[in-house]
């Protein structure tokens, strides 16, 4: 829940305020939201790998590095990179993780090699210029490698916390297909997921945002009360969810959910 800004070197709280660090860190290895997106991105990635030895991984917009400890437990032998526009998540990732992290901008990516997977977990949706971002990735992927994008789905849900999160837009997957094959990129899966909580979760926005006092305060308060956790329907969503997992790393798609996923080519002969 974080992004890479486009114009410019300097942190902009407009697209991400830097107070959530913290308590997303507290939360992430439990809260059964982050394991479920975690077991999507992992079952996917071992679906794509067939010789993952030496495979170059970067993540932008890494955050506290919650998904790219995943990767790392699961995946030992991907070469993997975190990119951030803000150190105050990057502190949080050195805690987390070996691998190699950088405070980055993709206007200026420091590297001078290309990967084989570039990765935006719920990243895209804070961007404007989400057009222009596409496009820079596409520059940093080897032809033949892959962009793997989870963004929120459905402005039916749009709410309190896509204000607090500092979201610019939900997706349909109409919409998230269009912009990354406008990009270049070609479609290779892409679909629905966590839908097992969607009529709770659209529910609960409802309400809250009916009873929202629609002061900064109040929508803060209430954006970091959907990441408590209260245990045993934590544990009964989280095994739930896990099988939505499985579901799509067979190449199933799902109807609806409050999250999209996709993984597009780039092709090995650039038709840009």
């Amino acid at each position: 829940m974080d992004d890479i800004l486009s114009e410019h070197m300097s942190p902009s709280h407009e697209s991400y305020d830097p107070h959530y660090f913290e308590p997303l860190f507290a939360a992430e290895d439990r809260h059964f939201w982050f394991s479920a997106r975690n077991d999507v991105i992992c079952s996917l990635i071992n679906k794509k790998l067939s010789t993952p030895n030496g495979f170059q991984f970067l993540e932008v917009g890494c955050g506290t590095g919650n998904v790219l400890k995943a990767i790392e437990h699961r995946f030992p032998s991907i070469a993997l990179t975190g990119m951030d526009l803000f150190h105050e998540g990057l502190d949080y990732a050195r805690l987390r993780v070996s691998c190699g992290l950088v405070q980055g901008d993709l206007a200026y990516p420091p590297f001078k090699s290309l990967f084989d997977m570039v990765g935006m977990f719920d990243v895209l949706e804070h961007i404007e210029d989400d057009r222009t971002v596409l496009m820079q990735i596409y520059n940093l992927i080897k032809p033949g490698g892959y962009l793997f994008v989870t963004v929120p789905a459905d402005m039916n849900l749009w709410s309190y916390f896509d204000i607090a999160s500092h979201h610019v837009r939900r997706y349909s997957l109409v919409e998230l297909r269009e912009k990354i094959t406008g990009a270049g990129f070609a479609d290779e899966f892409s679909s629905a997921y966590i839908a097992a909580t969607y009529p709770l979760v659209w529910l609960e926005r409802r309400i809250k945002d009916i009873l929202s006092t629609n002061q900064a305060d109040s929508i803060q308060r209430q954006a970091e009360d959907d990441i408590k956790i209260y245990p045993v329907i934590n544990e009964l969503l989280r095994g739930i969810l896990t099988i939505e997992a499985g579901w799509l790393s067979k190449g199933r798609e799902l109807p609806f959910g409050s999250s999209l996923v996709m993984m597009a080519r780039k092709p090995v002969i650039s038709e840009r």
